[in-house]
Parts: structure tokens; sequence; C-alpha cells
């Protein structure tokens, strides 16, 4: 199913806040609408491997970086850019108007890791325009797992939380360890007008990111689940997207995703919608407890465990592709999933 083929349609959106956002739309124009939410928060479609998992016969798959990152604009990098309109409220009603704007009735959600939360978060918000679902790398962005992402995995990495911790030190000596949320720090830092700062900032969050995620299998042709992809176009571009990532993740994880009531709470509106969960045993980043319990929150809802890789992998990517393809039975055959 792999395809190296452009986008068949392209551009950008104009939706509130003064934003617009990049969408891009791949495979059959009569094929199942199925829509790719991306990582981070401030991930990105990145090179586009995530739409060589869906059949492009059997789908019409549309992608979209997300308000303040990859090709939308602005960028959460730039000083114009209002982290105030930039909620996961808003990234629903972007979706809403991208829904419209394609002329899509309902369609099929695909999310990886923060994109399973968006995906989540949308589809109750709006059940009635969903045909189905299928995450991999599974997270709600409560405030459990916000802790834990960003300090409870620290007894796994000492080294690289202390080094994080301590970059913040330098930058706010009003920070201190144990009494305030490092992540709540970082997201003020970064909000700064000090761009030497934010920049420093940016750079120990990625390597505390890259410090978690390092026991994961290699990531494929989909690239990281989660933070910047690398990038190959240069060190004024790769600064921009650093800043960028970091300053979404922060603003967003030190709200625990935007989301109250927690999702976890909301699972009833989701009740007759077909999903698949994928999630590795070993993702220590995002342990396998949020995909459990969604699955036990979600009746008729699918969960694969992986147990030989982390917050992505190869046979997590099989499992996800397969997926589809099964939900595409159901859709067009009534098969069961």
């Amino acid at each position: 199913m792999a395809s190296s083929d452009p986008p068949r349609a392209s551009g950008y959106l104009p939706v509130t806040g003064r934003h617009e956002i990049w969408w891009e739309e791949h495979g059959s124009a009569n094929g199942i609408p199925l829509v790719y939410l991306h990582g981070g928060p401030g991930g990105s479609l990145g090179a586009g491997g995530w739409k060589n998992k869906m059949d492009p016969a059997r789908f019409r798959t549309i992608g979209l970086d997300q308000r303040g990152c990859g090709r939308s604009r602005p960028s959460a990098a730039s000083a114009d850019h209002d982290l105030a309109s930039n909620t996961t409220a808003a990234l629903i009603e972007d979706l809403e108007a991208l829904r419209r704007h394609l002329v899509v009735e309902r369609w099929v959600l695909n999310g990886v890791s923060w994109g399973s939360t968006l995906a989540l978060a949308y589809a109750q918000a709006h059940p009635d325009r969903v045909l189905g679902v299928v995450l991999m790398a599974v997270t709600t962005t409560s405030r459990r797992e916000v802790d834990w992402i960003t300090e409870g995995v620290g007894a796994i990495f000492p080294e690289a939380w202390d080094a994080l911790a301590t970059a913040v030190e330098r930058e706010d000596p009003t920070y201190r360890r144990g009494r305030d949320r490092i992540v709540e720090a970082c997201a003020a830092l970064l909000r700064g007008a000090d761009d030497a700062a934010r920049l420093r900032v940016a750079r120990a969050w990625d390597a505390w990111e890259s410090a978690h995620i390092s026991l994961d299998a290699p990531r494929t042709a989909l690239g990281p689940t989660s933070g910047a992809a690398p990038s190959a176009t240069g060190p004024a571009e790769d600064t921009a997207r650093l800043l960028a990532f970091a300053t979404l993740v922060t603003h967003y994880w030190a709200h625990d995703g935007f989301l109250d009531p927690p999702l976890l709470d909301g699972m009833a509106a989701l009740e007759g919608i077909p999903a698949t969960l994928v999630h590795g045993r070993r993702d220590v980043s995002g342990p396998v407890q949020t995909a459990w319990e969604v699955h036990r929150a979600w009746p008729g809802s699918e969960l694969i465990v992986v147990e030989d890789e982390g917050h992505g992998g190869p046979s997590m990517v099989e499992h996800w592709s397969h997926a589809n393809d099964r939900l595409a039975d159901r859709l067009t055959t009534g098969t069961p999933t």
C-alpha cells in the first residue's frame, strides 16, 4: 500500500483566531472518508508515512497539521501566534470546519499518541459524525498521564530528568523541584519574551522527550508518534519546529489537555462506535493502563497489546493498518471486525 504520490488535493483552510490549517487528501475520491490526527501536541504530518497505512483504493484519507504546527500558520514558534486560541475545543472546531469544507458527512478517525486524545475528544463531541475509530499509542492526556510523562518517568531516567530540571532552574530561579510542576514552569518560559531562553528550554525539553522514548522499537516510516520529527530542511526551519513543538506540548500538558471533565468520564457517548486500540506493553512514556481503561469503558472496542514494542514500532503499525482494513470490511459489507 506504500505510495509516494503527492496529495490528490490540498490547501489552507482559514479557521478561528487568525489561524490557517494545512490539509491534504490522498487515496480514492470515492473511498471511505478517514481523517488522520498526528501526535504531539505540536507534531505534524511530517514526511507523510502515515498515509501509506490506509489502502488508497478503499479510503479517502485526509490529514491536517493542527493549528500552530507543521505547515499550518502562524507557527506557535512565532511572536504573532495567539496561544490563548490554541485549545482542544478549538482543534475540534477546526476538524468540523475541515469536514464541512471537504463535504464529508461522516468519517473514520485515526489518531496516534496525542492524536488519539484528540480523536476521543472529537468523537465525544460529535459521535454522529464518526464511522469508526482506530487509535495507536493511546492517551487521554489526564493529569495522571501528564504528571507521569513529565515527572514520574524520571524514576527510570533520573539523569535526563535532572538535566531538564537543572535547565529550568537556570532560567527560572523561583522554580522548586518537588513543589512546582515542571511542565508549568517550561510552559511559562516558552511563552516568555526572551528568545534565547525559549530556545534553551525547547532544546532541554527535546532532550528529555528523546530520553524517555529511547526504549522504543524503531519507528519505521511513520516517524515519531510524539515529538518533532527530524528534518532535513536546515537549522532555521529545525529551530522553528523545535520551538513550536515544545511550546505547544507544554501549553497543552500544563492544562491537562484542556479536557474538563476528563475523557474517561465521557466514554458513554461512544457506545456503538466500532474501535480498535493498539498499544505497546513496553511504552514507558504512556503505560498501557490508559489503553486498558479506555477499552474497559468502551463496550465493543478491541484492544491489541503488542508485547515487545513501546510508543510505536513496526508491529504496532501493522496492527493499525490491518485494523483499518477490517473496519473498511465492516463498513462496506457488514463483515464483523
